[in-house]
């Protein structure tokens, strides 16, 4: 295969514009279930959010710097799929349509996994390919399930995938047998979701308690505990990664504690907590780093970063605490318009940070 290490940032900017667009329809589509002022009230918009923010936006962008981890031209055909599934879904096309280059666009994935992990059989990646397993099930499941049933599928692929990614990038701190522990989790993790099919409520509380487990590993592990007390970038990234991890110990209790959510206000608890308090936080924890690599550009880290951070954190615990649990609709509305103006925020400062380049002063 041709190596592609020396492509452009334009080549590989491309593949960026489905993940935006699935992430701008996504979040449309949460004004739309949530009742307010939409710009494109579409009443099929709000079926499709889910698998818009999953499979086309967050699928769409680790397919993306994973290709350009194995170097060849082939790779980028997995965030083409994915992109190209979130875009059809979003167009007069049968539904199916989509659902299938989603579905394709997993299986490419969990190929591009096993061509990295035959490189050096590396634990991370083999939970990476796990995580691209959960994706491609998740994504055939749709093809005979509504999204709450398979929703498990796809809080496995983001939970692994990221917390593979965190190992990776905090490898140093890790204790030797780091690897070994986040592949039992992830192992354990593919069982009990395979319960969830069989028996729902028994496979839920089993996926809490593992999730619990491996949150709580990473917590005990992770740098962030100390560069909480740095300045700069350590200290925005710290705090990011440690509301993410209190965001996914909540989502597990939830599941440990009630069972198997589908619909209702827990529902709408685990759902968030994972896809906007966890995975969204990580995304900005990681963006300064991985960003770069991915696009050639530096991403500078500047302190008006902390207002979007900030704003979703505190959009979710209005939307979750007093929203769901305490049932109050109108202030439930607001926190959820409160994380989508955080999501759009923190993507016009990252782009308008990229643009500006380094500070005065200051290195890449």
């Amino acid at each position: 295969m041709k190596n592609i290490g020396t492509a452009s940032p334009l080549f590989r900017g491309v593949f960026l514009l489905p993940a935006g667009l699935a992430m701008l329809a996504g979040a449309n589509a949460a004004l739309v279930l949530v009742g307010v002022w939409a710009p494109a009230p579409t009443a099929r918009a709000g079926d499709l959010h889910g698998m818009l923010m999953v499979g086309g936006f967050l699928a769409t962008l680790i397919a993306l710097e994973r290709a350009v981890a194995l170097r060849r031209v082939s790779a980028f055909a997995v965030p083409l799929l994915l992109g190209a599934g979130g875009l059809a879904l979003l167009t007069p096309l049968p539904l199916v349509v989509g659902q299938a280059l989603l579905v394709g666009g997993g299986i490419a994935l969990v190929t591009v996994y096993a061509a990295l992990f035959q490189r050096n059989h590396d634990d991370v990646v083999l939970v990476e390919l796990l995580a691209a397993l959960h994706l491609t099930i998740g994504a055939g499941l749709w093809l005979r399930l509504d999204v709450p049933w398979l929703m498990p599928w796809l809080v496995g692929f983001v939970v692994l995938t990221i917390c593979a990614e965190r190992v990776e990038l905090a490898r140093l701190h890790m204790p030797p047998t780091g690897g070994r522990t986040l592949v039992l989790h992830a192992g354990l993790l593919t069982v009990t979701l395979v319960a969830t099919l069989l028996w729902p409520a028994a496979g839920a509380r089993l996926s809490g308690l593992v999730i619990a487990s491996l949150v709580l590993w990473l917590v005990r592990n992770d740098v962030a505990r100390r560069t909480i007390r740095s300045t700069g970038l350590p200290r925005f990234s710290a705090a990011a990664l440690l509301g993410g991890y209190v965001w996914l110990l909540l989502a597990a209790v939830v599941w440990l504690v009630g069972g198997a959510q589908t619909s209702g206000v827990h529902y709408d608890l685990v759902v968030h907590a994972v896809m906007l308090g966890f995975a969204i936080s990580m995304v900005m924890a990681h963006a300064p780093v991985i960003l770069p690599a991915v696009l050639r550009r530096p991403l500078p880290y500047r302190p008006v970063m902390w207002a979007p951070f900030v704003l979703l954190h505190i959009g979710l615990a209005i939307r979750l605490v007093p929203g769901d649990l305490a049932g109050l609709h109108t202030v439930w509305q607001t926190g959820a318009v409160l994380n989508v103006v955080a999501l759009l925020a923190f993507v016009v400062i990252a782009a308008g940070s990229a643009i500006a380049g380094p500070t005065a002063g200051r290195a890449p």
